[in-house]
């Protein structure tokens, strides 16, 4: 029942892994000297800024004020403004390596929301098992910070639910976007959905941070532009495209990847030491998508 994934699924795929794997460390440099809300807002109004320019250079146009705009500001706060702020602040009690095998829950979260809002997505055997699997290695991971709350340190718990929270808004965009922006330009959507977002975040930092204060460090000030540029800008359009090409499932599985970019980068340029327990969880998440893509794997061969 699965359509053959195009070549084109596949290098849209493998660029959101290099975007979206590297965000965490880039996220991690950029809080060292710019507040949650600011960085927030910063690479938002600079992915909306480039996606307008995009969108204004091909000669298209913003729709008019209706229905869809009611679209783009669901889509807007849930995957822009709620997953980039929890998922920020997360990264201030969390390693980057952690944080990204934990958004690797988004292909098995997506996969539960698909199989009840988005028609041919049906829950099979391999699907419960690998999202059993998952879950168990989300316990894995965070049992740790679990006992350390228990001695009274709640930080690393609660840093760790905020990220969770971000991959779980990205589950829920995932599929409304098929649902709410199907057959919508890319480059239009994701310029307008970027545009609400930074008009909803530029009041919050500047009552939250009174950014105008912020001198922001040389590594926090690349960073920011990057996650701007690539994996807010770029990433959208490429990100909507993938949504309409193969569907949200498919899309999802930028996790199965892009984890392992986030445990790379962290240890190798951060210098970061994520535990065993870490890795057993990595591996029992990833398990879990191999799973529950077995059957559909064997459909495209």
């Amino acid at each position: 029942m699965n359509p053959r994934r195009s070549a084109l699924d596949w290098a849209l795929l493998a660029a959101l892994v290099a975007m979206w794997g590297s965000s965490f460390m880039f996220i991690k440099l950029g809080i060292a000297t710019v507040p949650t809300s600011s960085l927030v807002a910063a690479r938002l109004i600079l992915g909306a800024l480039i996606l307008l320019a995009m969108m204004y250079l091909r000669g298209a146009r913003l729709p008019p004020f209706g229905r869809v705009w009611g679209n783009y500001l669901i889509l807007a706060l849930l995957g822009n403004c709620i997953p980039f702020t929890a998922i920020t602040w997360g990264q201030h009690g969390t390693d980057s390596a952690l944080a990204g095998i934990l958004m690797a829950v988004m292909p098995l979260a997506t996969m539960v929301l698909a199989h009840f809002f988005v028609k041919g997505e049906h829950m099979t055997r391999p699907r419960v098992i690998g999202f059993l699997l998952g879950f168990a290695g989300i316990v894995v991971l965070m049992g740790p910070a679990v006992f350390d709350r228990i001695s009274g340190q709640s930080l690393a718990t609660l840093s760790q639910l905020a990220i969770l929270l971000g991959a779980l808004c990205y589950a829920g965009n995932s599929v409304l976007t098929r649902i709410l922006a199907r057959g919508d330009d890319a480059l239009v959507a994701s310029a307008a959905m970027l545009l609400l977002a930074s008009l909803i975040a530029l009041p919050v930092a500047l009552v939250v941070d009174q950014s105008w204060r912020i001198a922001p460090g040389n590594a926090s000030f690349w960073a920011i532009l990057w996650l701007g540029v690539g994996p807010t800008a770029i990433a959208t359009v490429v990100y909507f495209k993938l949504i309409a090409s193969a569907g949200p499932t498919f899309m999802s599985l930028v996790n199965y990847m892009s984890p392992a970019v986030a445990v790379f980068l962290g240890v190798a340029l951060l210098g970061e030491t994520p535990g065993i327990h870490a890795y057993i969880a990595l591996a029992l998440i990833l398990l879990g998508i191999a799973v529950s893509q077995w059957r559909s794997g064997a459909s495209r061969t």
